[in-house]
């Protein structure tokens, strides 16, 4: 037997062990074929209410535990990542679209992510402070209790361990919303690596739902910290509802990110690059290259290698052999990255390659003429789009690539690396890459955007992540008790 062997978790979910679900089942479906592959457990808000109540109580003995034991637990589900990555990523390239490669980055990010919340257990949660008094003053980081994380479909397994591993290695409980549309690559697995991991019994409860179960979540008195990825018109409502509750929320939302590929830049590098960015899992990534920003005097011949490259990328089922670019998620996706690519043509954009899908495989898209105006360069695609817009100058670049309401990622190419980086301390992002496409992530490097990316909370690293799931409290202490003259 399998670790996702279906007989274990067929229409359950995962809270103080697999129960029944309240809110009923909903079936597992491969986007590239529309067969049935599962049958998933769907939570409701009674759910959540019940799992927060026994997660804050299981807490308490977990915050308690050794950092050892903590330490020990996320080490065991790091080696099970590793021992069962072949089994989940036949799940991710099945359910999530994945081509191989890229489930097989999820599989071991996912791994080295609970390797680095191992060491988090450890790492020093606090500093001795001057004080004016004749007293030992100090501040000490303590778990927040419950952490709620929801988490969407795109990279279902490295969105949602993230931030379940280094919660829980920090002596928090977790109850966990994965996206319904890949509920197993994105819940069941994790639910079943940290089940045979040893995780003590309600401490991780994995809740599959709609936005009900969302809002429940957001609402419970349980949770004081929401950990979100996702749109960012959902983060939004969360970071609202989270302000009404007077909660931390750390939100990573969507993204519109430029690559500016500048003069002396090689353009067969740059192509290869620029088509990655924008190509990768069909574009459904935050950091996804949105915009390709060209100096003029290459603009041409930048267009046609990235359109060549488009048109020979094999698009197909990756269950099924060797593709580069698998299924959109459904039909809603697709038809909203359609239309942006018919209102941009319509709106003068020249379609140098793709353009036209079958059922939900989307060939990957050029568009050549592109101004600030154009639908697919002003919006977040989250489709493998390409959109090409020209610059004549570094303060026009500047201007095209701060020309947006996000913030996350950044890409320049240039064989002159100090004038790439002076060109990214004028542009507000997140994160820079030079001489590289926008899309990458380590466990050991924070990350987030700023902006509509996000509220600037970092995942990542011991301090993004201590800062994330803890809480600071100033303790001092002294010998004898303060007189005072009252």
């Amino acid at each position: 037997m399998g670790l996702l062997d279906t007989t274990t978790w067929r229409g359950m979910i995962y809270s103080g062990g697999w129960i029944e679900a309240a809110g009923g089942t909903r079936p597992v479906r491969s986007p590239a074929t529309r067969e049935e592959i599962g049958q998933v457990g769907l939570a409701n808000p009674d759910d959540v209410t019940r799992a927060c109540v026994q997660a804050a109580q299981a807490q308490r003995d977990w915050a308690a535990a050794r950092y050892l034991d903590r330490a020990a637990v996320l080490r065991r589900a790091g080696q099970l990542f590793e021992q069962y990555a072949d089994e989940i990523g036949d799940w991710l390239v099945r359910e999530a679209g994945s081509i191989p490669p890229k489930a097989g980055v999820e599989t071991t990010t996912a791994a080295q992510e609970c390797y680095e919340a191992a060491a988090l257990a450890s790492h020093p949660l606090g500093e001795i402070l001057p004080s004016a008094q004749p007293r030992l003053s100090l501040a000490r980081r303590l778990p927040v209790g419950v952490v709620g994380v929801i988490s969407p479909f795109n990279f279902p397994l490295i969105l949602s361990i993230r931030s379940i591993a280094p919660a829980l290695a920090l002596g928090n409980a977790v109850v966990f919303k994965p996206d319904p549309r890949t509920a197993v690559s994105g819940g069941v697995a994790l639910a079943r690596i940290f089940q045979e991991a040893g995780l003590p019994d309600g401490l991780l409860h994995v809740l599959p739902g709609g936005a009900d179960v969302g809002e429940a979540l957001v609402a419970a008195g349980q949770v004081r910290v929401v950990s979100f990825t996702g749109s960012t018109a959902a983060g939004r409502k969360v970071g609202e509802a989270a302000g009404r509750h007077l909660k931390r929320a750390h939100l990573e939302l969507g993204g519109n990110s430029a690559l500016i590929v500048l003069d002396d830049a090689d353009l067969d590098l740059a192509a290869s690059a620029g088509a990655w960015g924008s190509f990768l899992h069909q574009g459904q990534i935050c950091m996804t290259t949105g915009r390709h920003l060209v100096h003029e005097s290459v603009a041409e011949r930048y267009v046609e290698k990235l359109a060549e490259k488009a048109d020979h990328l094999p698009v197909g089922d990756p269950a099924k052999g060797q593709v580069a670019l698998g299924p959109i998620i459904d039909e809603r996706q697709r038809d909203k990255i359609h239309s942006l690519v018919t209102a941009s043509v319509d709106a003068g954009a020249r379609l140098a390659a793709g353009g036209t899908y079958d059922e939900l495989f989307y060939r990957p898209t050029v568009l050549a003429d592109v101004t600030a105006d154009t639908p697919a360069f002003a919006q977040e695609v989250f489709g493998p789009v390409a959109p090409v817009a020209t610059f004549a100058d570094l303060d026009q670049a500047v201007e095209l690539a701060r020309d947006s309401e996000y913030g996350l990622s950044l890409g320049i190419l240039s064989r002159d690396v100090m004038k790439a980086l002076a060109l990214a301390d004028r542009i507000p992002s997140g994160i820079v890459h030079i001489n590289d496409q926008t899309v990458d992530d380590e466990a050991v490097a924070p990350f987030g955007g700023v902006g509509a990316s996000g509220t600037g909370a970092r995942f990542g690293g011991p301090t993004a992540n201590i800062e994330a799931f803890t809480e600071t409290q100033w303790v001092t202490m002294q010998g004898d008790i303060a007189r005072y003259p009252f």
